[in-house]
């Protein structure tokens, strides 16, 4: 019997191809007699005579609801996802409707199957972990966000810079002036991490690393440090700047002259449910266009 008995349906909103996903997949769950409970808005995006009977929830209770989380999207919505119900530590799977699809990893085309594979037993979990950033202004800590992905510290201007401090367990490690600062986890390397120069790095990888935005020297690079490492970093002048501190792209904060960012890991991690077979380099072959051979040669 399949551990997984209860599942919760989660679809990005205002894509038609999402609609079809989510469809194959109520239409599977009620062919194997599988509980069902339907994300709010996800309810309204299916057909009545789909949605009919099916418990609704709000995306904060799924988690207390089911003990399988499907996500129909792309990966920002599984951005979302990790946010808010990791501390409710139900898996999550991911159809991808989305662009690259790293952590997506279900085609719409196998929906069915693999995830008929995934109740048959025939899966690996992936445990990732989140980090955790708060405001430090004025001496009182305000509410932050967690990311899944990354911690972006930016001007807020295009074409502006900013001063800032980096310290990393109480140690002083560099002033710098740059466009900011991008604190990404494994799962984040692939990212916006990745377009700035940083390194990619495996998902089971407990380590966090730094990437400088379009720094004003060319020696700051990149730097990788323990996952448990606490960072902060400290704004100085941000002239007519508009600084921001960045959640994965998705949740935004306002910050000033003055403000420390505090980040550490999140105290829960992401299980993210894969089919059997999942490679994180065949994904990076796929994704990253690593899978094309060099052409052979005649002389």
């Amino acid at each position: 019997m399949s551990q997984f008995t209860r599942l919760g349906l989660v679809g990005r909103r205002d894509n038609p191809g999402v609609t079809e996903s989510l469809q194959t997949v109520v239409e599977f769950a009620g062919a194997r007699n599988l509980e069902l409970v339907l994300e709010t808005f996800t309810a309204q995006m299916l057909t009545p005579s789909l949605s009919a009977g099916v418990p609704v929830a709000d995306r904060d209770q799924l988690g207390d609801r089911c003990d399988l989380l499907v996500v129909v999207g792309g990966d920002g919505s599984l951005l979302g996802v990790g946010r808010e119900l990791a501390r409710s530590q139900v898996p999550v799977v991911g159809v991808n409707r989305g662009g690259l699809g790293f952590l997506a990893a279900i085609p719409p085309d196998q929906i069915e199957a693999q995830l008929a594979q995934v109740l048959a037993g025939d899966f690996l979990i992936e445990k990732r972990f989140l980090l955790d950033a708060c405001i430090v202004r004025d001496g009182v800590e305000l509410p932050g966000s967690n990311a899944l992905n990354d911690i972006v510290v930016h001007a807020g201007t295009m074409a502006r810079m900013m001063e800032l401090a980096l310290s990393i367990n109480g140690e002083f490690v560099y002033d710098q002036r740059s466009d900011g600062l991008i604190i990404s986890s494994p799962t984040g390397s692939t990212a916006y991490a990745l377009s700035a120069g940083g390194p990619i790095m495996h998902p089971d990888l407990d380590a966090i690393v730094v990437v400088p935005m379009f720094p004003h020297t060319l020696t700051a690079r990149p730097i990788v440090v323990p996952g448990d490492a606490q960072l902060e970093i400290t704004l100085g002048s941000v002239s007519n700047n508009t600084p921001q501190m960045s959640c994965d792209s998705q949740v935004d904060f306002d910050l000033r002259e003055g403000d420390c960012v505090r980040i550490r890991k999140y105290p829960h991690t992401l299980q993210m449910i894969y089919p059997s077979g999942h490679s994180f380099y065949e994904t990076c072959r796929s994704k990253l266009d690593w899978g094309s051979r060099l052409a052979s040669t005649t002389r």
